[in-house]
C-alpha cells in the first residue's frame, strides 16, 4: 500500500491545483466599465502591444511579408482585430503590409508597420510594387485558407485585384500561412485579465438577476421574455452580446435543437441559459442552469437528482482542464478527456472553444457538437498558451425524482495562468443551481423595456 502513497498524493494534489475553483461565495455585482472615451485608449494600447509581435511571428513561419487587403463592407476577417477602437469599417481599400524589417537598417527601415495604404483610385499598386520590389521579401502571406476562417479572410474580389496588380511574379511568392492569424488573434497581453474578469462578473450578474423572482414570476413569465429582458438590460451597462440569449426549459428533447425555448416558465422547470456580452474588443460565453422552486408545495431547496447532475457537469470541467496542455492538439485533449469520463463511468459531450476578440475565437476546437469524438482541421490545431477558452459541455445524469435522464449543460470561460502553470476560470464556475422563490417577490417582474 504504501508504495502507492506518492502517486495516490500526486493525483490528490493535481486534484486539489486544479479544482478549487468554487461557485463564488458572494452574489456578482454590476461593474463599472470605464467610458466609452476611456476604453477606446485602452483597447488601442493593447491592440498595439499585439501588433508589435507580428514581427517575430512573420519569423516564427520563416515569412517576410504579409499582405492585408479589403474594402469598405468586405473586410478580411483580422480587421476587426487590427483596427482602431474608433474605426467601423475599412476607407475605401485599406491595404496592409507586416514586413520583419524591424531593424535600423534595411530597405524598410524606419517605416510603419504595418504599411498602410487608404486608396480608391489604383494608386495603391505602384506604391505596393515599388516597395517590394525595394524589400524583395522570398515570400509574402495572403489569407487565402480555404478551412480556417481567421486565415481565409481575403475576398475573392480582392485576390483578383492582388494578382492583377502584383503580376505572375510576386504572386509566384505569395502563400497561404493560417497560423499568422490565428496567433495573433488568439494571444492576449496581460491588462486584459483584469477587464475580462470585470466582464465575467457582469455576466454572472446578469445570470443572476434573471434567474430570480426579480424577473420570472411562474405561469406568466416565457422563456423568451427572460431573452429580451437581457437584450435590454445589456443596454444601460454599457454593453452588447455576439448572440442572442437562448433561454429554455431543459427537457430530454431539448438539445441540440429547439424544445423548451418557447415555454411558459413553471414550478419544477429547470432552466438553462446560453449567451455572452461583448464589449472592450472581448466577449464572454457562459451556460448556466436554473430551479424554479415549487414554492406551492413549500420547497426550499433543489431536488438532489439535479444537483447531482450538476456535479457530474463539473467534473467534466475538471478532466477538460486537467487534459488541456499547450502544444497537443484539439484532438487529443478530446479523446484522452473522454477516455477519462469512461473511465469514471461519466457519460456527456465535450465542445470547448477558443474566445477572446471573437465569441468563437481562432485556435484548437476540443470536439462539436456535431462531431463529438474527432473533429477535422480545427481539431487538429495545437491549443496556443496565453490566451483564453469556452470550457463548454454537458453530462448526462439520471434524476430519480423526475425518472428521466437530462443534459447538464454548462460553459465557463477559463485563462492560462502562466504564473501558476495552469488553466483557471476567469471569475468562477457555476456549482450551485440558481433557484428561483416566487415566495420572495419583490414586485412585479422587472422586463426592462426602454423608452
Amino acid at each position: 500500500m504504501h508504495a502507492f502513497l506518492p502517486l495516490f498524493l500526486a493525483t490528490l494534489w493535481l486534484h486539489v491545483r486544479t479544482h478549487a475553483q468554487l461557485h463564488p461565495a458572494t452574489p456578482a455585482t454590476y461593474r463599472r466599465l470605464p467610458s466609452l472615451r476611456e476604453q477606446a485608449a485602452i483597447v488601442d494600447a493593447w491592440r498595439d502591444e499585439r501588433l508589435a509581435r507580428i514581427p517575430a511571428l512573420l519569423q516564427k513561419y520563416n515569412i517576410p511579408a504579409w499582405l492585408i487587403s479589403q474594402r469598405e463592407y468586405a473586410e478580411d476577417t483580422l480587421w476587426w482585430s487590427l483596427k482602431d477602437a474608433t474605426e467601423h469599417a475599412p476607407h475605401r481599400r485599406t491595404v496592409l503590409l507586416f514586413h520583419t524589417n524591424t531593424s535600423s537598417s534595411g530597405p524598410l527601415a524606419g517605416q510603419p508597420n504595418p504599411l498602410r495604404w487608404v486608396d480608391n483610385t489604383g494608386a495603391v499598386w505602384p506604391a505596393l510594387r515599388a516597395v517590394l520590389a525595394a524589400y524583395n521579401p522570398r515570400r509574402i502571406a495572403l489569407n487565402t485558407d480555404r478551412d480556417i476562417a481567421f486565415g481565409g479572410g481575403l475576398h475573392v474580389g480582392e485576390y483578383e485585384a492582388i494578382a492583377e496588380a502584383l503580376g505572375s511574379g510576386w504572386m509566384e511568392r505569395t502563400v497561404n500561412e493560417p497560423m499568422l492569424g490565428i496567433e495573433y488573434v488568439a494571444a492576449r497581453v496581460p491588462g486584459q485579465l483584469r477587464y475580462y474578469r470585470a466582464l465575467q462578473e457582469i455576466t454572472w450578474a446578469l445570470v443572476e438577476e434573471a434567474f430570480s423572482e426579480r424577473v420570472v414570476a411562474p405561469d406568466v413569465t416565457t422563456t423568451e421574455d427572460v431573452e429580451w429582458w437581457y437584450r435590454e438590460k445589456m443596454l444601460p451597462l454599457n454593453v452588447t452580446t455576439w448572440n442572442h440569449p437562448r433561454v429554455s426549459v431543459i427537457k430530454p428533447e431539448s438539445f441540440p435543437g429547439w424544445e423548451g425555448t418557447k415555454d411558459i416558465i413553471r414550478e419544477s422547470d429547470l432552466l438553462h441559459v446560453d449567451f455572452g456580452i461583448t464589449a472592450m474588443g472581448m466577449n464572454t460565453d457562459v451556460q448556466h442552469m436554473a430551479y424554479v422552486l415549487r414554492t406551492s408545495k413549500g420547497e426550499t431547496d433543489a431536488p438532489a437528482g439535479l444537483k447531482e447532475g450538476l456535479k457530474k457537469a463539473n467534473r467534466m470541467q475538471d478532466i477538460v482542464l486537467e487534459n488541456m496542455e499547450a502544444g497537443k492538439t484539439g484532438n487529443e485533449v478530446l479523446r484522452e478527456s473522454l477516455d477519462q469520463m469512461n473511465a469514471e463511468g461519466i457519460e456527456g459531450q465535450i465542445y470547448c472553444h477558443p474566445i477572446g476578440d471573437w465569441g468563437h475565437a481562432a485556435g484548437a476546437v476540443i470536439g462539436f457538437t456535431n462531431l463529438p469524438e474527432y473533429v477535422p482541421v480545427l481539431g487538429e490545431l495545437r491549443i496556443l498558451p496565453n490566451t483564453y477558452y469556452s470550457i463548454e459541455l454537458y453530462a448526462y445524469s439520471f434524476v430519480p425524482e423526475r425518472n428521466e435522464t437530462l443534459r447538464f449543460r454548462v460553459e465557463e470561460n477559463a485563462f492560462w495562468d502562466e504564473h501558476d502553470g495552469r488553466w483557471k476560470f476567469v471569475y468562477g464556475r457555476q456549482e450551485r443551481l440558481h433557484l428561483i422563490n416566487a415566495t420572495h417577490p419583490t414586485g412585479p417582474p422587472t422586463l426592462v423595456v426602454q423608452p
